[in-house]
């Protein structure tokens, strides 16, 4: 893992020869809008379609800039404490019966109180341990996913890098995380989030990016091969699929192609490994009955 601080990433073309050394091959919009989120320490905001390597981007640049990651996976119904914090309850009862049992009954109810509410009790959740990390990479992945009271809780964090626990007090980052926030669109994220990040959509390689994609990500596969599963992966794309395929399951028929020694994409193996990119019996039988066209 190459060590770099954010000084030393002079230019996005600096930045992308690092992505490209954690084998993250970054267009210059992407590496442009990564720079600038260094730079003027701002969260930048990903969109695109499922596969574009959003989150990827956030876990290379963790690994090329020598930082921790930390992920919040957002959810239906995530609310503060899974994301920032909860008191350790069944450990503050053990401890309360400690300190009874120690004081023979007569428990000093303002002294133990103070007790409860320690570090040694915080359980930190992904917003407070990115606070007290930082410098890290913090990834808030398909925020679309929560609802509008957890997008108005992140916005003071987003703001201040700060947030304050009521009985243990302000916490604050030395030094604030680079924040990666991504949504798949399944909704629109409000305005008052958006205004916070930098912002950049993610489009689907062209062909000749997510060839060398596949061949920086399979050591010792063919350019013919790479090339082949690329043109039929942006054929799968362009048919109306519940589940069109990203980079992430292009890699996955390659190295399904390659683990069965096979060096180029033919009817026979696509219809063996469709498995390993298509995801829905549905997806599977419409692409099935349309094989030559796909390998056309």
């Amino acid at each position: 893992m190459t060590s770099e601080t954010t000084d030393q990433v002079s230019s996005p073309e600096k930045l992308a020869q690092l992505l490209e050394g954690s084998g993250y091959l970054a267009d210059p919009g992407v590496a442009t809008a990564a720079f600038l989120a260094l730079r003027m320490r701002r969260p930048l905001f990903c969109e695109g379609e499922p596969g574009t390597g959003k989150t990827s981007l956030a876990v290379s640049l963790a690994e090329s800039l020598g930082m921790p990651l930390i992920r919040l996976q957002c959810h239906e119904g995530i609310d503060a404490a899974q994301a920032l914090y909860e008191w350790d309850f069944p450990r503050q009862l053990l401890h309360l019966r400690a300190l009874e049992a120690a004081e023979g009954g007569r428990l000093d109810v303002d002294t133990a109180e103070q007790s409860l509410y320690t570090e040694r009790f915080l359980l930190a959740r992904p917003l407070l341990r990115a606070l007290k990390a930082a410098p890290c990479v913090l990834l808030i992945d398909e925020i679309d996913r929560a609802d509008d009271e957890f997008e108005a809780f992140l916005l003071q964090l987003l703001d201040e890098n700060v947030v304050t626990i009521p009985e243990y007090g302000e916490v604050r980052a030395d030094v604030p995380p680079l924040v990666i926030l991504t949504s798949n669109r399944t909704r629109e994220v409000h305005d008052a989030l958006k205004r916070r990040c930098l912002y950049h959509w993610l489009e689907h390689p062209g062909l000749e990016r997510e060839v060398a994609i596949l061949r920086s990500r399979i050591p010792g596969i063919g350019e013919r091969l790479a090339k082949q599963v690329t043109e039929a992966v942006q054929r799968l794309r362009a048919m109306e699929l519940l589940k069109p395929p990203g980079v992430a399951e292009a890699i996955d028929w390659a190295q399904a192609l390659a683990a069965l020694g096979r060096d180029e994409l033919d009817a026979e193996s696509a219809a063996i490994t469709l498995g390993a990119v298509l995801k829905y019996s549905e997806d599977l039988d419409r692409v099935r009955a349309q094989l030559d066209a796909l390998l056309a």
